[in-house]
């Protein structure tokens, strides 16, 4: 006889199918953290992903129409407790255990649609918009590692905002090329050669700030979260090394090889208590 439990596990699975699929840095970070968290992280991500595929993939199709359907339908599983939409399923199921916030979901939807929007920011809609797209979602994952630890979570707050903003930084210098040929959107405000190094200046100090919050993370939730953060550090020193014409033209990537010399040493490190 099939139950809600046997349903729920199926939903689980197409998350994983989802992280798997569109990320391997984030796939691995998830699968260094302790099995508790695995699953509502992997929820997390999907319902992002999903939100990101309508504004970014969705081409030749009615894409604001779409996103609202996704925000509906969003709002309805949270107030119904199900969705025949795995990825909304578990997310609902991540949002009434763990206490995520109905602004910050509100926050998210709003920089989704404005790149639907806008095709280029200044200082203010840059702003709005990082701390939609990723402060918030930093947020809502902090909010699952935590694990209903509140005073931990408002302590560390700043520094999931930071390491947020700091890594959808990174992926707007490394997808340069193709925001700009594909999409038509430049995210900087004025960006050129000379604030190249402006941002990436900015990114080095979202990151030196987010790193203490990691190290004050529960022993089982540190070391995946730590990994992404040195994966993308080392994506950003070589971003750093690129000039701009380069960034314009190929997409930074790090090298299979390169991941797998991080991961042992920050292993090595996380093992002995040196993070």
């Amino acid at each position: 006889m099939n139950t809600m439990a046997l349903y729920d596990a199926v939903c689980r699975t197409a998350n994983g199918q989802v992280v798997r699929g569109y990320s391997t840095t984030f796939s691995l970070g998830i699968r260094l953290l302790d099995r508790r968290y695995r699953a509502p992280i992997k929820a997390i991500y999907g319902f992002v992903r999903f939100a990101d595929e309508i504004v970014d993939t969705f081409h030749g199709h009615d894409q604001p129409a779409l996103l609202a359907r996704f925000a509906e339908d969003t709002d309805r599983a949270i107030a119904e407790g199900i969705s025949l939409n795995p990825v909304l399923h578990s997310f609902q199921q991540v949002v009434h255990r763990y206490g995520i916030a109905p602004a910050w979901i509100a926050a998210f939807f709003r920089s989704m649609r404005m790149d639907l929007q806008r095709r280029e920011h200044d200082t203010e809609s840059f702003a709005a918009y990082v701390q939609g797209s990723a402060e918030a979602v930093g947020l809502m994952c902090l909010a699952v590692l935590a694990d209903g630890d509140h005073a931990l979570q408002e302590r560390l707050r700043p520094a999931a905002q930071r390491l947020g903003a700091a890594y959808q930084k990174i992926n707007f210098l490394r997808d340069l090329r193709d925001d700009r040929d594909a999409l038509g959107r430049s995210y900087f405000p004025a960006f050129g050669p000379g604030a190249k190094q402006r941002v990436e200046a900015d990114i080095r100090a979202d990151l030196e700030a987010a790193l203490d919050g990691i190290r004050a993370l529960p022993r089982g939730a540190r070391f995946g979260v730590y990994m992404t953060y040195v994966y993308y550090r080392a994506l950003l020193r070589k971003i750093q090394l690129a000039p701009l014409d380069r960034l314009l033209a190929q997409r930074i990537r790090l090298t299979d090889r390169r991941k797998f010399s991080l991961l042992t040493a920050g292993y090595l490190r996380h093992r002995t208590g040196l993070l």
